[in-house]
Formats: structure tokens, sequence, C-alpha cells
């Protein structure tokens, strides 16, 4: 089995604000996608910045065989989701974008607006496979990238990019809060004997605070002394499978010329003891041949592919 994660960078039908801007354009795109798709062969792919339906519905139709769509129903103001390709019919069990109830609205500019909700919702899937029930849940967290009024991208001083910096830094705290919450209503406290998994695009790199915060209680990820050590904590916590990844392959972004990897599956107990396997890209490829991209969005608004790549794992 092959569950992987692969944000589609802004897949939209032609014509509209954010997508191509012509049919040929968006073929291009298609293909790109679907080619690396068709290659990847999951059996699950938890797929990020959907921006219209019926573009992925475009592209599981370019895919050979049957495939199942499953999509979050809360979009964020530009439309774009979170969702699922699936080779088996996969059943919702959660769709939300709630945090929660513990946790205060956060400061999101300079007037004083808040935000009580993740900016995308969290959507969350039941698929039977070969070995059981698996239940995973897909995520894109607040981005990095920053917006500033008047629909800017680069701001007015250094005071002004601190303080909206601190801003998506608060959300997308709080949205990792949020996912962590649904997680443990998906482990249900018994991750050593459930197939959970937690994917996305979580906007940070693997030591970053708010990707620490999915995992639970430290002292046993991949790669320390308590990795294969019973403990306690083993019932609720998601370990990343970063360290399984080839070091030359551990990225999935590269941003100013800096290689990031900030998509992210994170396992449960029973899940991550029959991985055999990780990756970014294609299985059996060479290191992600990824374009650079920087602070303006609209630049690759006609670029075919995505500007990230796939992360993948393979279960046993």
């Amino acid at each position: 089995m092959l569950l992987g994660t692969w944000n589609l960078e802004n897949l939209y039908r032609p014509g509209g604000p954010f997508g191509p801007k012509d049919k040929a354009a968006y073929e291009a795109k298609l293909a790109s996608l679907a080619a690396v798709i068709t290659e990847l062969d999951p059996t699950l792919l938890g797929v990020q910045e959907v921006g219209e339906p019926e573009a992925l519905q475009d592209l599981a139709g370019m895919l050979g065989g049957e495939w199942h769509i499953a999509l979050s129903a809360h979009p964020d103001v530009r439309g774009i989701r979170v969702g699922f390709l699936s080779r088996t019919e996969p059943r919702v069990v959660a769709d939300t974008n709630a945090f929660p109830a513990q946790l205060r609205p956060v400061q999101s500019d300079d007037s004083g607006a808040e935000e009580s909700a993740t900016g995308r919702g969290l959507l969350a899937v039941e698929v039977t496979t070969a070995t059981g029930p698996l239940t995973v849940a897909v995520a894109h967290l607040k981005s990095k990238l920053l917006t500033y009024p008047g629909d800017r991208f680069f701001p007015r001083d250094e005071g002004e990019r601190a303080r909206y910096g601190t801003y998506a830094l608060y959300r997308r705290a709080a949205e990792a809060a949020t996912l962590r919450a649904l997680a443990d209503e998906l482990l249900a406290g018994d991750g050593r004997t459930r197939d959970v998994a937690v994917l996305g695009d979580m906007n940070d790199e693997v030591q970053a605070a708010t990707t620490q915060i999915l995992l639970g209680p430290p002292g046993s990820e991949i790669g320390t002394p308590g990795y294969d050590r019973p403990d306690q904590g083993d019932a609720v916590r998601l370990w990343d499978v970063a360290p399984l990844i080839p070091a030359d392959q551990r990225y999935s972004r590269i941003n100013s010329g800096r290689r990031e990897l900030i998509d992210h599956i994170l396992a449960s107990h029973h899940l991550v003891h029959r991985v055999t396997a990780a990756g970014t890209g294609l299985p059996g490829a060479e290191a992600p041949r990824l374009p650079s991209v920087g602070p303006d969005p609209a630049a690759r608004r006609e670029a075919p592919g995505s500007d990230h790549a796939p992360v993948w794992v393979r279960v046993e």
C-alpha cells in the first residue's frame, strides 16, 4: 500500500482569477499532475489546493482505473480546500474547521480582526485496505507566505512584516492544535492497534514548533533510542516519517533557493512500524526537480505541474 500527500498548487479550471488563463495551460497542468499520480500509483492520496471540485474531477478522469474523490466542505476565501483521491470508496469520518472549545480566537491583522476557525477544513476518511481499516486526516495549515492589506505580498516596512509574520504564526499554531485535537479523536487512545495517519501541507519543517505540536509526547521519534521501546505515550503519539526519507530527497518545496520539507506524513504506532519505505517525488527516482518559488504566488499562474513534490510512504 502506498499512502501519499501532494499540494497540487492552485488547481482551478481556466478563466477565473486564480487558475490558468486558457484551456491549453490548464490541460498542460492536468497532464503533468496526472503523469506523476499515475507513476506514483497511490492507494490513497491526500491533496491540497483544490480550487474547484470540478478541476479535481477533471484530473481524476485522466487517471487509469476507478478513482473516488472526497473533498472538504470548508474551503478558504479563495475556494481552495483539501481532499483525497482514493482507489476505494472513502467514508468521511470528520470534516471540521472549528477550533477546540478551549482555544480562543487569534488575531489576524492590524485592525484586530480575529479568526476562530482554521482557514481550510480538516478532512478525515476511512478506507478499507488488505490489512484492515485505515483512517487518514488531511490538512493544509496557514502558509508562511504573508499577505498584507490591499492584497499586497510585500510589506511597507519591517515592522509590518514582523507583525503579519506573527499573525500567521498565531494562526498556524492554532490550526496545528485543532489538527492535533482531531488526531486525538481518530486515535481514541488506541494508536498501538489502530492504523491512523495525519498528512498534508503543514507549511513548516520537521523541527518547527507548529509541526512538533502534532506529534504528542516527545522522546520516541524515529532515530532516537526510545523509538523501539514500548512506552505509555505510544497509544497517542504520531511519528513523522521524515527521518525515513533519504537525506538527499528530504524536501518537498524550494523557497527562494532553500530546500524545505513542509509536507508531512505522521503515522500511529501500529502504522509506522509497518512502513518499509518513504520518499519525496517518485519512488526510485532521483531527488525531486522543483522550481524555486518566491513571495508572489501569481508568478506561477501559467506553470504546469506543482511547486511541491509529493511525499509518500509504503506500508506492508
